[in-house]
């Protein structure tokens, strides 16, 4: 059975971006990318991947228009956006429908919310968020884009340094009873 997964980074404060959707916090940060919890590992078992419209914007401009994804790909948007050559979806509605679209491509791999802490938060409304994986970095940002605007319940899996960064997996409970 597939597993979904929103597999992240954060500030301590709570922020996958900072207020102008730039990343520079982030990526200047030390990492040993065979670390624990890393990307590589973790893509391996992705079969499919779904992003909202601010992400897959981010990337086309960071990856000057080429794709880096060599699997299917669903792109949660309201809005007309550029297309790309790679096998990627236009969603929009609730996410159970693309979540099933999901499940069936990826044959029997996991998938993989990217971005952002809203797309994820609509998943974890579903009851389609199995787990969150999250590296937290040693920078505060005071604003930005959440990590997950959600009350949820987590069970910690695994925790690990990784050079800079804390590194956790949890397990999505559910919704906290409020």
């Amino acid at each position: 059975m597939s597993v979904t997964t929103y597999y992240t980074a954060t500030s301590l404060d709570g922020f996958i971006a900072d207020e102008q959707q730039s990343l520079e916090w982030l990526l200047r940060q030390d990492l040993d990318e065979s670390g624990p919890l890393n990307y590589d590992e973790f893509f391996a078992r992705i079969g499919a991947v779904v992003m909202g419209s601010t992400t897959y914007e981010w990337i086309l401009k960071h990856e000057r228009g080429k794709w880096p994804y060599q699997l299917p790909v669903w792109v949660m948007t309201t809005r007309d956006l550029p297309r790309v050559d790679g096998d990627i979806g236009f969603a929009r509605g609730d996410v159970r429908a693309v979540h099933a679209e999901m499940t069936a491509a990826a044959a029997g791999k996991d998938l993989w919310v990217v971005g952002g802490g809203e797309l994820a938060g609509q998943f974890a409304d579903a009851g389609l968020l199995d787990e969150i994986i999250v590296y937290i970095a040693p920078v505060t940002l005071g604003a930005g884009a959440p990590l997950l605007p959600r009350k949820l319940d987590l069970r910690l899996e695994e925790v690990a340094r990784n050079q800079a960064f804390t590194c956790a997996r949890y397990s999505v409970v559910g919704r906290t009873a409020s």
